[in-house]
């Protein structure tokens, strides 16, 4: 049984939930974090991903990747990859689809890795992680992403999924997934009639999203969403580290922005000075030997971080205003503004909120577990085995989009099919009459709506098995249209249909007194013309997916690339257990087991073991499996018979324990026993009464 699972994938870190224990438990990591860094990293030998990433990115920066969700699904081309590349650490470089790919050294040699096998790697991590810590089939899967993604990168989400052995059962927006878990656990506080109006507003680390929605018992619908791509958390952070850039140039003489390694240790540094300065009107800033071994040290105040972030916070109502210009709502009409997103802990951005919508914010989900939980409860209402309250909800479809085909008989060549503001999931059935086999396209009916540098083709189709019926030059044609709950636009199925004449039974009105039902007369059927299916028609698409040859390639890379980094850990394993236990046992020759070896072997011993050191640190120190193995082993059949002797003298010694416990007891209840018998013998006898038979 699959245990359902929910990702809120974010850029700088994840959360993991589930459904079990007949509640959303968020899954802590290795090292007991409810968080998980969006990192993957590459080193000589092996890939270091989530916290071991973070560990080591600052040694290694050249070949950690970050701000994975930034660059799924974007080509080189992207008007917004120069703002994106300013962010990455790593070289990004053009692949052979036109999209981007990291390039870092790995295992000795330069090597690139698409942002959709980026992102596998780390969603394939995040399954290892739930799969310890539940001890459970983890199968399916409900990963959300921003609301501005397009179909293309939302398939590519999907098949980041797919790489990662995972099933996406649906691709939710991340707004939608948090309004979902509000409507469902604060059931208790939302109407049974007239809904609920809430602006959910979350900013994370490198974006700000808003959705208006209409929230009652039950039931949600979104009404109307705004975004911003760039405002986020990094975005603050970048303006307090190229303050004090600046600040350093002129003071230190310094400018750390010429290093990269220099100008990440100020960025983290300005991360922790953003956090502090959420609870606190001034903060340090301090970081020793950050360049040039030149210690550096400064300060800042509140107000002056709000000063440097004027230019963002001068932003902030417009995601809002468009939310409710699609929902058709004033800030007057809203009853409630629930915040999420770590950036919101900023107190000038709340209180710039506040002003905006002229009332006090709600803070009843939580900032940085929402999500999640809301996509562990949308994953399990696909489970066929999990039970979850019913919850119907609908997304606002941000993107128009239009169906085109070649013009034959119609009137038109194309049908605006599912137009901005609509809800999905969504179906339309079209009728077009066709001479043969033909081809359908979806794209996007105003490209001034979508993110600049997005392709206005969304897919093809390919339809084959058109034959009109004998006689007729052509012939009618349905389609199933489908903007599917993932938000993927479909051809859910096609079929041809035909004219025939078929019988239908004439129903009698009763005659006054009588019921129809007692009629004996014969039945009466009258021919009527009705279309019928003919059949059913071949559906070839070509989406922004992986081609399936292509996904299957990145399967079994990845597949192989986890068996190569088993083998490090346990390699890695097997040389720390040596090394463990050439200290152990040398330190217990001369402490517990000295009694229990001759001169001879603890010479004998000690030398082996002084061998096996040395060769560990010098060619053994990046040796084999096999080799720590036979290592050990060597050590341990010489060892293990000291330490055999020892035991047995030790288990002697708490046998002797034992049996002298035992004797004791014995003893004891044999004491007690005697002492027992004696009393009854020292119990007066009642007197003989003389009884009369008489």
């Amino acid at each position: 049984m699959s245990t359902p699972f929910g990702l809120d994938l974010g850029n700088s870190n994840s959360v993991i939930a589930c459904a079990r224990n007949r509640g959303i438990d968020i899954i802590v990591n290795e090292v007991s974090n409810r968080n998980t860094p969006s990192l993957t990293a590459f080193g000589p030998r092996n890939r270091f991903i989530g916290e071991s990433a973070k560990n080591q990115q600052t040694s290694n920066l050249k070949n950690t990747v970050d701000n994975l969700k930034r660059i799924l699904g974007m080509e080189i081309n992207d008007p917004d990859f120069e703002t994106e590349k300013k962010y990455f650490t790593c070289p990004l470089v053009e692949n052979k689809e036109g999209g981007i790919s990291a390039k870092v050294r790995f295992l000795g040699e330069q090597q690139e890795f698409t942002a959709t096998q980026l992102v596998a790697m780390y969603i394939n991590k995040i399954k290892d992680i739930t799969v310890k810590e539940t001890k459970a089939n983890i199968v399916d899967i409900c990963l959300s992403v921003p609301v501005w993604y397009t179909e293309k990168q939302r398939r590519a989400a999907a098949d980041a999924c797919r790489i990662a052995g995972l099933n996406p059962v649906r691709i939710v927006n991340e707004v939608t997934a948090a309004a979902v878990g509000y409507g469902v656990f604060k059931a208790g506080d939302l109407p049974e009639d007239e809904p609920k109006k809430v602006a959910f507003i979350d900013i994370g680390h490198s974006s700000y999203q808003v959705s208006i929605a209409a929230v009652k018992k039950g039931e949600l619908k979104i009404l109307g969403t705004g975004y911003d791509k760039h405002f986020g958390g990094r975005d603050f952070d970048y303006a307090i580290a190229n303050h004090f850039a600046e600040q350093f140039v002129g003071k230190y003489k310094i400018d750390v922005r010429e290093n990269p390694k220099a100008f990440y240790r100020v960025l983290t540094a300005a991360e922790k000075l953003k956090k502090v300065l959420s609870a606190n009107s001034q903060a340090p800033f301090n970081i020793e030997s950050v360049m040039n071994d030149v210690d550096v040290s400064s300060s800042m105040t509140r107000e002056e971080l709000e000063e440097y972030i004027q230019p963002l916070l001068e932003r902030v109502h417009i995601p809002i205003e468009t939310a409710l210009k699609d929902a058709g709502l004033s800030v007057e009409d809203i009853d409630s503004i629930e915040v999420i997103g770590g950036c919101t802990r900023v107190p000038s951005l709340k209180n710039k909120l506040k002003e905006i919508f002229g009332k006090e914010l709600s803070f009843t989900l939580n900032q940085d577990e929402a999500i999640a939980r809301g996509n562990a409860f949308i994953c399990a209402t696909h489970s066929p085995t999990v039970r979850v309250r019913p919850f119907k909800f609908e997304d606002f479809n941000p993107y128009s989009v239009s169906y085109f085909w070649d013009k034959e008989e119609e009137d038109d060549d194309h049908l605006e099919v599912f137009p901005r503001g609509g809800v999905f999931p969504s179906t339309k059935i079209i009728t077009l009459f066709r001479k043969g086999d033909f081809e359908v396209e979806a794209r996007y009916t105003n490209p001034s709506e979508l993110p600049s540098g997005t392709k206005p083709v969304v897919a093809k189709w390919e339809l084959k098995g058109v034959v009109p019926s004998e006689g007729e030059t052509s012939i009618a044609t349905k389609i199933k249209l489908r903007n599917d709950p993932s938000g993927f636009y479909t051809i859910e199925s096609a079929y041809t249909v035909e004219e025939k004449i078929v019988k239908e039974l004439v129903e009698k009105e009763a005659k006054e007194g009588e019921d129809a039902e007692d009629d004996e007369s014969e039945p009466e059927y009258r021919e009527v013309k009705k279309l019928v299916k003919k059949a059913d028609l071949e559906i070839i698409t070509h989406s922004a997916s992986l081609p399936d040859a292509v996904r299957q390639e990145f399967i079994e890379k990845e597949n192989a690339l986890v068996m190569e980094d088993k083998l490090v850990a346990d390699t890695e394993e097997r040389k720390n257990a040596l090394e463990e236990y050439i200290y152990d046992l040398r330190g217990k020759l001369d402490d517990k087991y000295k009694d229990f070896a001759s001169d001879s072997e603890k010479e004998t011993l000690t030398a082996l073991l002084t061998k096996t050191e040395d060769w560990l640190y010098d060619e053994g120190y990046d040796s084999t499996k096999a080799k720590y193995i036979a290592k050990y082993e060597e050590l341990a059949s010489k060892g293990n018979l000291i330490k055999g002797r020892y035991l047995q003298k030790e288990e002697e010694k708490k046998q002797a324990i034992r049996q002298k416990q035992e004797a004791k007891q014995a003893a004891f209840m044999a004491e007690k026993l005697a002492a027992s018998r004696q009393a009854a013998k020292e119990e007066p006898k009642p007197e003989e009464a003389d009884v009369d038979m008489d």
